[in-house]
């Protein structure tokens, strides 16, 4: 009952809610973006969600485009500036996710949707993340976020998926409150973000 109705619902109200007040946020995020970085100012991606149906997922961009001689991509290292490594520290670029909420494809709490790609490299324990709503944050991220292995995010996701509960929304709400604050577990080691996923091997 919690997971099917009253979830979507308390979803929807919040996200609404944090529309709107955090809209002088959002648009003094997006003068940032189009100033330092460029446009378009949202980052837009097809994700798999729940039941692995395909959305959209947005977020402001935090790298620019910049390319080589070659008309190549930069790696993203050198297109990630300061002003990007901010809105990523502050987690400013997940708040257009909110538009995700209250269309109902994420949740506030639930394993993050990933790319696209990696949904033919799941193993069959893996692919049970598919079996709620993919969210903002979830059970890995406030357990690591891009400080530990793949194998380990996705113990944390079927974990949550076997677990989840109103009460533990709440504590995983809490617990990223905590982290935004601390700004902690932005990027994995020696990254400014986290490696491909290619697959586990056990």
């Amino acid at each position: 009952m919690y997971m099917k109705v009253v979830k979507r619902v308390l979803d929807k109200l919040l996200a609404l809610f944090l529309l709107l007040i955090f809209l002088p946020f959002i648009s003094l995020t997006a003068l940032l973006v189009y100033f330092k970085i460029g446009r378009p100012i949202f980052f837009k991606q097809v994700r798999p969600g729940y039941q692995e149906q395909l959305f959209s997922i947005y977020k402001f961009r935090t790298m620019s485009n910049e390319k080589d001689a070659k008309g190549v991509l930069l790696a993203d290292e050198y297109r990630l500036k300061k002003v990007g490594q901010f809105i990523r520290k502050t987690s400013l670029d997940e708040l257009p996710q909110l538009l995700n909420v209250l269309k109902g494809e994420m949740s506030f709490v639930g394993p993050r949707p990933l790319l696209l790609e990696y949904l033919e490299l799941y193993n069959d324990e893996q692919k049970k993340r598919h079996e709620v709503i993919p969210g903002i944050t979830g059970w890995a991220q406030v357990n690591g976020r891009n400080a530990i292995s793949w194998e380990e995010k996705f113990e944390y996701d079927i974990w949550y998926v076997d677990n989840q509960s109103f009460l533990l929304d709440m504590k995983i709400l809490w617990m990223t409150f905590l982290k935004v604050i601390k700004r902690s577990d932005i990027s994995s080691s020696g990254s400014v973000s986290m490696e491909k996923f290619e697959g586990s091997t056990k």
